[in-house]
């Protein structure tokens, strides 16, 4: 799973008929403190996610392990809204962000 926050939308009429009803964001790969990362993915939208919203994502073979998405031609899927983070020690995080 990756961390990461929804920052578009992929608008597409025509698709694959298993994908209709799908809507396409584009997400943002994050660090643990919220920066963001340089790499971003489109993923299907199987909770409602919007615009703005912290949200985990899989990818691969892992984003078609949700209801939505079973035996859908999918490589990455938001599967959860992010609520918080809890990481107790600021200065851990800081050491994982650099290693």
């Amino acid at each position: 799973m990756h961390l990461g926050k929804v920052i578009g939308t992929v608008w597409s009429t025509r698709k694959d008929e298993k994908l209709v009803g799908a809507k396409f964001l584009i997400v943002r790969q994050l660090n643990l403190d919220y920066t963001p990362k340089d790499n971003f993915v489109v993923a299907v939208d199987s909770v409602g996610a919007g615009v703005g919203e912290i949200v985990l994502y899989a990818q691969g073979s892992s984003a078609r392990q949700t209801t939505f998405t079973k035996n859908k031609p999918v490589d990455a899927v938001i599967m959860a809204i992010v609520d918080k983070l809890d990481i107790p020690v600021k200065e851990k995080l800081n050491e994982m962000v650099k290693n």
